[in-house]
C-alpha cells in the first residue's frame, strides 16, 4: 500500500438525503486503500412510481477495488426479495436470487453499482480518480436498479478534477444521462447533482 493510499483510509458512517424524493442512504464504511467493506441501507417512501421500500446491503471488494460481493435484501409491504452478486478470481459473475442463478462475464466489468447510491459511485471515484490518479476513464459497471431489482451492464464515463482535495469534482456520464458530483478529500461524494446530498 502506498503512502497516498494509507493516508486516504476511512472508517466512518455517512448519510445522504435524496433531493427530489423522500429517501435516505446511510453507510458504515471501513476503507483501507482500495479495499472496501461497507454496510448500507436505503429507505424510500412511496412515490407515484413505486411503493415504499427498505434496502440493506453489504459490499466487499478485494485489494485492488474490484467487487467481490454485493449482497442486497429489499423489504416492501408486499413482500421481500434477496439478491447476491459475486465475482470470482477469474472474473466470472454470479447473480443469485432465491429462484434463479445467472452466470456471466458482463463484458469484463469488475465493478458493481446501485443506481442512485452516492456511496457506490464513491467506490469508483476512489479506485480510479483518487488512488488511480486518472483524469478520465470509461468503465463497464454491473448495475442493480431499485426497486425493480433488475441487473444490467452499463458503460459509464468518469472525468475527475482535483480529486483528493476539498474542491474535488467528478462528472459521470452514461446512457441514462450526465451528472456532476462534488467529492471530499477522500473521494466520497458530498453532492450528487439532482440526486442526493450528504448530511
Amino acid at each position: 500500500m502506498s503512502p497516498r493510499e494509507s493516508s486516504n483510509d476511512v472508517k466512518a458512517m455517512h448519510t445522504w438525503r435524496a433531493v427530489y424524493a423522500d429517501s435516505l442512504e446511510q453507510v458504515r464504511m471501513n476503507i483501507s486503500g482500495r479495499r472496501i467493506r461497507a454496510y448500507g441501507r436505503i429507505i424510500s417512501a412511496a412515490t407515484d412510481d413505486h411503493e415504499a421500500f427498505s434496502v440493506s446491503y453489504e459490499l466487499v471488494t478485494n485489494d485492488n477495488g474490484s467487487t467481490r460481493r454485493l449482497s442486497v435484501r429489499m423489504l416492501k409491504a408486499s413482500g421481500e426479495s434477496a439478491l447476491d452478486i459475486s465475482r470470482d478470481m477469474d472474473g466470472r459473475w454470479m447473480v443469485q436470487t432465491p429462484d434463479s442463478i445467472v452466470r456471466s462475464d458482463f463484458a469484463g466489468a469488475d465493478t458493481v453499482d446501485l443506481w442512485h447510491s452516492p456511496f457506490l459511485k464513491s467506490a469508483v471515484i476512489r479506485r480510479h480518480g483518487l488512488l488511480g490518479g486518472q483524469a478520465a476513464i470509461d468503465v463497464p459497471v454491473v448495475e442493480l436498479s431499485l426497486p425493480e431489482f433488475s441487473v444490467d451492464l452499463i458503460e459509464k464515463s468518469y472525468t475527475f478534477d482535483q480529486v483528493g482535495s476539498a474542491e474535488g469534482a467528478v462528472t459521470m456520464s452514461s446512457a441514462r444521462g450526465s451528472w456532476d458530483m462534488a467529492v471530499d478529500e477522500f473521494g466520497l461524494i458530498t453532492s450528487f447533482s439532482g440526486i442526493a446530498d450528504r448530511l
